[in-house]
């Protein structure tokens, strides 16, 4: 039991800014880390829902909605996600070779190409906020369900890809997990969390909303997928923040064109 809430204390303490216990880590309590991945997402989503409703009830404006939207699930989580999205598209944008791109990401600062795409990243963020601000609380719970999504297929891409080298955070995780057990329990949390969206279309009697926002996740984990064996021959840290930043953000965007067409 002590093993089993150090599992998930290990996982918030490094992928959130919640507060939690802190508890050493070790190769016992990181083999069913990944497993916790979807439980802060669950906490992430409950929040961005929460949020949304106080924004309503007190009546604030769609645009400032939207933005505070926007700025929770940086405050929540920090910017661990972001600066390997940043590092990332740095060095995907260098065009060098495999070695030019792996030093690109060690490098602490900051390339003008992650400025650009980190500002369309936030511009698509707050505009599908904003639309999303005015829909209905069943969209908001689909949003919520969204970041349970995307870190359940994180997990699953740490406990399945290669590795692109032989050091680094995600190479720690992956290699003290019980990688079979992994696979197998985010497996059965995607299967469920596939009929959960699938359910909720369908008892909304709307616009295939939550068809979408799966679609979206599950083209981003493709191209995630090629993008890393193609350039790098595998995955690191930095391309698992990107591949989490563009599938909560194009899965966002879907659910906010879906929710528009409605």
């Amino acid at each position: 039991m002590k093993t089993f809430f150090e599992t998930i204390l290990v996982a918030f303490g490094m992928f959130s800014r919640v507060p939690v216990p802190q508890v050493e880590w070790n190769e016992k309590n990181r083999k069913y880390s990944m497993l916790a991945f979807p439980l802060v997402g669950l906490v992430l989503g409950l929040c961005w829902v929460l949020l949304a409703s106080v924004c309503r009830h007190f009546g604030l404006p769609a645009l400032l909605t939207g933005a505070l939207l926007t700025a929770l699930p940086v405050l929540l989580v920090g910017g661990i996600h972001l600066d390997g999205y940043a590092d990332a598209v740095d060095a995907l944008s260098s065009h060098g070779d495999k070695e030019k791109k792996l030093a690109i990401m060690k490098d602490p600062h900051v390339g003008s190409f992650a400025v650009i795409h980190l500002v369309i990243y936030f511009l698509l963020w707050c505009a599908a906020c904003t639309v999303l601000a005015e829909k209905s609380f069943e969209e908001w719970l689909l949003v919520g369900l969204t970041f349970v999504l995307s870190r359940s297929l994180s997990g699953l891409a740490v406990a399945t890809f290669p590795m692109a080298k032989d050091t680094g955070l995600a190479k720690s995780f992956a290699d003290d997990a019980d990688k079979k057990s992994v696979r197998n329990g985010l497996v059965v949390v995607l299967v469920l969390l596939g009929l959960l969206f699938m359910a909720m279309d369908i008892v909304g009697q709307q616009f295939p909303e939550g068809f979408f926002a799966v679609m979206a996740a599950v083209a981003v984990f493709f191209w995630y997928r090629y993008i890393a064996q193609k350039h790098f021959e595998g995955i690191n840290g930095d391309l698992a923040g990107w591949f989490l930043c563009k599938c909560e953000v194009w899965m966002l965007v879907a659910v906010a064109v879906a929710a528009s067409l409605s």
